[in-house]
């Protein structure tokens, strides 16, 4: 009594299809867009959920980017105003004796 289970092929679509098939779904609603290409809504808004988690990383790794640049300017900078102040307490040390 078992049924036979067809198991039907999951299809793959290139990055290219997803990105029209987003911007598709801008222009025309993500129902109809997904009613002309053949897909399921929940195709397109996961689509959509993943291009926005990826430009958010993307917007994230370029934010801490920004700050390794700003702390390393900080730092060279300290250690500038350190190595300048480290010269002077020896120089007026030598003068003290």
């Amino acid at each position: 009594m078992s049924k036979s289970k067809t198991k039907s092929k999951r299809t793959r679509y290139s990055q290219a299809y997803r990105d029209e098939a987003l911007a598709l779904a801008e222009r025309v609603g993500v129902s109809e867009a997904a009613q002309q290409l053949g897909l399921q809504p929940a195709q397109i808004y996961q689509w959509r959920t993943k291009a926005r988690n990826e430009a958010d990383r993307s917007q994230r790794e370029r934010e801490l980017a920004e700050e390794n640049a700003r702390l390393k300017r900080q730092l060279s900078e300290a250690n500038e105003e350190l190595s300048i102040t480290k010269k002077a307490a020896a120089y007026f040390a030598k003068n003290q004796k």
